[in-house]
């Protein structure tokens, strides 16, 4: 079906879809097999090891492509090994790459723990600003990575501007897109050649899966990318991809509840007497607001706020909550809340944490389905909690 002006709702559910040719099912099926059987040699009906490509993880690859207005997506295990084969299929020994500051702390961790030892190289910069970017490119730089908005600080990087630094200097610019996805967000269209989104996160919407996806309109760069994942085996699984079919459907539906409670939770958090500052592009104390206005089609549904009375008590609120879940992820049913310092960016150097604004009292909560008021006011107990010492668990050692 061709997507030509229909809106997200609808390709969501329809775009790149087909029936599949033996029962016409109005779900795809799983195709759960890790071989496919030839009709003679050298001839079978495009399929021959899942390792490879799997029928299922196709439809979920052009499905995500639908979303990206792009040829069918690369799936892949995790988002994780969507960024590593990424890298691995456009860097070599003596390249160079320029990454965000604020970005997750895996994406870190993959250059200091892995690709620093085979001799490929990267500078993480402040791009929020485009002259630090244009200053950190050198000769050997193949690669400009963005994440915006930024994890767990929510900053965020003008894609568009930055898109004209890499194109002056031919070289290719990759957004993770993962806390807005195509939906509110669309970096093709900005400017960028590659999108990246874990699907883990909103995509699936359910907590159910863990996965990646790489888009891009540049077909000769999707052929490297699918003999990398072979090489490596990163491929999504079947069963995955078929569960995350289903998310899919929902995405727009879900994405503007997501939205609409983040916003009355925010300006709560704003105005309460606990709270120190709060980080979220639809206020307008975010200092980037212009710019989240000109680039997405929404604030998001993720907050990161800091409370005045300083780490150990935000520890202690931490531990207080009983309808929000301590967990590390984001983008669920469920509302989510999260101690960067000690979860996501645990391995990241303490004095630069403190320098990239990740302070060990900073909390990041990534806003459910559930209503707001009962998320509120779980928030008010737990900070309650926290303020009278009373907080169910105690603080670690390190954070005191």
């Amino acid at each position: 079906m061709s997507t030509y002006n229909l809106k997200d709702s609808t390709v969501a559910i329809h775009g790149g879809r087909t029936l599949d040719s033996h029962a016409s099912s109005i779900l795809f099926p799983l195709y759960q097999t890790s071989t496919f059987v030839h009709d003679a040699v050298g001839v079978n009906k495009g399929f021959s090891y899942s390792r490879v490509s799997n029928p299922t993880v196709d439809a979920l690859e052009k499905a995500i492509g639908a979303l990206e207005a792009t040829p069918p997506a690369v799936c892949f295990r995790t988002g994780m090994a969507a960024i590593t084969t990424l890298l691995l299929s456009v860097l070599k020994c003596g390249d160079h790459a320029v990454i965000s500051d604020v970005v997750y702390g895996g994406t870190m961790r993959l250059f200091r723990e892995v690709l620093d030892n085979l001799g490929i190289t990267a500078s993480f910069v402040d791009t929020s600003d485009v002259a630090n970017v244009e200053a950190a490119i050198t000769p050997a730089t193949r690669i400009v990575l963005i994440e915006t908005p930024g994890n767990p600080t929510l900053k965020l990087t003008d894609i568009e501007a930055v898109s004209q630094v890499t194109k002056r200097h031919s070289i290719l610019l990759a957004v993770d897109n993962t806390f807005l996805t195509p939906i509110l967000q669309k970096p093709l269209d900005l400017g960028a050649d590659i999108s990246i989104l874990s699907t883990t996160k909103y995509i699936d919407g359910h907590n159910a899966t863990v996965g990646g996806s790489i888009a891009t309109r540049d077909e000769k760069l999707l052929e490297r990318i699918c003999l990398v994942r072979k090489t490596l085996g990163t491929t999504q699984a079947p069963f995955e991809a078929w569960l995350t079919l289903q998310g899919i459907k929902t995405l727009p539906a879900r994405l503007r509840l997501h939205c609409e409670g983040a916003e009355v939770i925010a300006r709560w958090l704003e105005t309460h007497p606990a709270v120190e500052r709060v980080y979220y592009p639809g206020l307008d104390s975010f200092p980037q607001k212009a710019l989240a206005e000109k680039q997405q089609r929404a604030p998001g549904a993720m907050i990161a706020f800091e409370l005045k009375a300083g780490a150990e008590v935000a520890i202690r609120a931490l531990n207080s909550v009983q309808l929000c879940s301590r967990a590390e992820s984001l983008g669920g049913l469920e509302t989510l809340i999260t101690h960067p310092s000690s979860t996501t960016h645990a391995d990241v150097d303490p004095e630069l944490r403190c320098r990239l604004g990740i302070s060990d009292g900073l909390i990041r909560l990534s806003v459910g389905l559930e209503a707001p008021e009962d998320i509120i006011a779980d928030l008010e107990q737990a900070f309650a909690a926290a303020v009278s010492g009373v907080g169910t668990k105690e603080v670690p050692h390190e954070i005191r």
